[in-house]
């Protein structure tokens, strides 16, 4: 088959920077049986072609347009580069807005069926962090098109409840880096905890609630925080570390690439995703099958495996704190839980990722 996939940005020509890893794996694996052709919307600063991971990406650059036409002029060199690359079977846009929405109006055009995935801010309506596609009459419409699919797909249970919500069954199938379990130490009795934290510093990620609890654990309970992302708030976060006095347990690692993940993994006992919205989370997937246990707020994964595979809890200081020096406390309840997590993320690995990705494609192009 011939797949056209729409995205953002996300697929960097170095492989190694400015990249969604999660779909470097899904990609190059899909593309040992299909040819596959990635159009990329607005990333690079002039349109260009290339091979990365044995798949085709097509970059299109920032086309020129007046002030509000910018959509525009997206589509219309979306349209040009899909027709100078043949025919497709399948168009698949990965985020509704405006990826999936432009997957649609494609598929349209072409008469070929379109997926839409949701594995953003799709249903969400943030306003106090400028964040979530509900918050505007453009995203909402940008969205409900997006919905008229002929393929919706979610990457975990919790965002197929939101999607239900506006009248769609998606699909789940996680989107994953992971290929293999790794052995990990188990959690010490009473030893100090050292946390990891996988993601750009953001308002959405919400790394201050992570800042705020420690500052109210003891150092005896938590000793160290590695917070590993490419900083977006410029050292705000960095600041509120000093101003609660928690500086000297914070350790801010900026952009750090994927291939040098693994160690510092190995190095801490928990990951915490403290997110006020997660779609569904690659980094809790990579936790888990690094053996950590994972607290998180109730949002993607960390929704869908509490209790038994994830410890949930509020947006709340005072409550992550609570449920950090239990878990403490508990280390075998810890350990049965990382094991559980473990085994779920390494069955659902990029193998099987790719080939749940392959049968969604293949019953889409069925219908026509």
């Amino acid at each position: 088959m011939k797949i056209a996939v729409i995205v953002t940005g996300g697929l960097h020509p170095s492989g190694r920077e400015q990249v969604v890893p999660s779909w470097l794996e899904l990609f190059s694996t899909l593309a040992t049986e299909h040819e596959i052709h990635a159009f990329v919307l607005r990333h690079l600063p002039e349109a260009q072609s290339y091979m990365l991971r044995a798949f085709h990406v097509h970059d299109l650059g920032r086309p020129a347009a007046p002030l509000g036409l910018t959509r525009q002029a997206q589509e219309r060199a979306l349209l040009q580069a899909m027709d100078r690359h043949g025919r497709f079977d399948v168009v698949h846009g990965i985020w509704g807005d405006p990826a999936g929405q432009l997957a649609v109006r494609a598929g349209r055009r072409l008469g070929r069926p379109a997926i839409a995935t949701c594995d953003s801010g799709e249903f969400e309506a943030l306003p106090s962090i400028s964040y979530g596609s509900q918050r505007s009459v453009r995203g909402r419409a940008a969205i409900a098109e997006a919905l008229a699919a002929d393929g919706v797909h979610v990457c975990s249970r919790f965002m197929a409840a939101k999607a239900a919500a506006h009248g769609v069954m998606a699909t789940v199938i996680p989107l994953t880096t992971v290929h293999t379990a790794q052995r990990h130490r188990p959690l010490s009795p009473g030893a100090p905890l050292r946390l990891i934290q996988v993601a750009s510093l953001s308002r959405v990620k919400n790394q201050r609630l992570l800042i705020d609890a420690i500052a109210r654990i003891d150092s005896s309970v938590v000793s160290r925080v590695d917070l590993v992302g490419e900083d977006t708030l410029g050292g705000e976060l960095q600041r509120h570390a000093a101003e609660m006095n928690a500086s000297d347990r914070v350790r801010f690692h900026g952009f750090t690439p994927h291939d040098e993940l693994t160690s510092l993994y190995r190095d801490a006992d928990i990951y915490v995703q403290t997110s006020l919205h997660e779609a569904a989370g690659v980094s809790v997937l990579e936790a888990a099958a690094a053996g950590l246990p994972v607290i998180g707020t109730r949002a993607g994964y960390v929704a869908d495996w509490s209790p038994r595979r994830s410890v949930a809890v509020g947006a709340d200081a005072d409550e992550l704190a609570h449920a950090l020096s239990e878990l403490q406390r508990e280390p075998a309840r810890a350990e049965a839980m990382a094991s559980r997590a473990q085994k779920w993320s390494t069955a659902n690995n990029v193998a099987t990722m790719a080939a749940r990705v392959d049968a969604l494609y293949r019953r889409t192009a069925e219908r026509l």
